[in-house]
């Protein structure tokens, strides 16, 4: 539940919105893939959009399992691109930690990976500054290089976007 609650605090200090936490999905079954061995993230999303309640805005499926899609060997996460759903999966975010003897790098890992997904789905592209949130990360050090904080330009699209989705107020 702490690593919950991390995520929660988060992602309210970045978009300013209420975060609710339930449980929508039991069984990912229907989105293993028995070649790879991994979850397809895609899959999952669809039924998370499907799945959560018409009044939330945005949805974020935090996952155990290992992700990918298709053109790569593993996702930290993925996110509908101006939609609703997004999940980020923890699986290769121990990568090189241990999670007793250091959980603060690990919930830093986490939280970023989770306001990175919930960006995409605010129309947030990949953005170039490394230290940016929305920057793409090839490598578990790419993420713990970015801050936890939008560039003044993803900044500045967010702000326009949640307007737009606000009705223009």
């Amino acid at each position: 539940m702490e690593l919950l609650n991390q995520i929660v605090g988060g992602l309210m200090t970045v978009f300013d919105f209420p975060v609710q936490i339930i449980h929508l999905v039991d069984n990912l079954e229907f989105a293993f893939d028995r070649q790879r061995r991994q979850y397809h993230s895609t899959a999952i999303l669809e039924v998370l959009d499907r799945e959560a309640s018409s009044s939330a805005l945005k949805v974020l499926g935090v996952t155990k399992h290992d992700l990918f899609i298709p053109i790569l060997t593993h996702v930290y996460g993925e996110a509908q691109l101006g939609g609703r759903a997004s999940i980020i999966s923890l699986y290769r975010l121990r990568e090189g930690i241990s999670y007793r003897d250091n959980p603060k790098e690990y919930y830093s890992r986490v939280v970023k990976e989770a306001i990175h997904e919930i960006g995409h789905t605010f129309n947030l592209r990949h953005c170039d500054d490394p230290r940016c949130i929305m920057h793409y990360c090839r490598s578990i050090k790419d993420v713990d290089r970015k801050s936890t904080h939008l560039c003044r330009y993803c900044r500045t699209l967010l702000e326009d976007e949640i307007k737009r989705l606000m009705g223009g107020k």
